[in-house]
């Protein structure tokens, strides 16, 4: 009878990699916060009904139609829009157009989402 060795002639390897995301990588929104009126149907929507226009942003994002009446959600909405989208910018910043210009904001997400959709 021969004796077979099962023994671990070596090591298991660890190979590192390292990634690095540089602000080379990051796009700008394709319009601007106040270019509403670029698409007069995004505009018209959100100025009388931006419920509808919220429900619609949410699901393209692939989040519930009931996001945009949690509060705070639609900053939320924003950055993850713009994180999908490898969009710059900050959570600070969403805060803020979201806080300031929510009507705005809600368009420019509307049209980015149809102008990469």
């Amino acid at each position: 009878m021969a004796f077979q060795s099962n023994a671990i002639n070596s090591q298991p390897q660890v190979t590192v990699t390292q990634y690095t995301v540089s602000s080379s990588g990051l796009s700008d929104w394709s319009s601007n916060v106040c270019d509403c009126c670029e698409d007069c149907g995004i505009c018209l929507c959100a100025t009388f009904v931006p419920c509808i226009l919220g429900c619609k942003v949410a699901q393209d994002n692939g989040d519930s139609c009931c996001l945009p009446f949690l509060p705070g959600a639609m900053i939320a909405l924003r950055t993850s829009i713009r994180s999908r989208y490898r969009i710059e910018g900050s959570v600070c910043d969403d805060w803020v157009v979201m806080a300031c210009l929510p009507l705005c904001g809600l368009c420019q997400m509307a049209r980015e989402q149809k102008m990469r959709g």
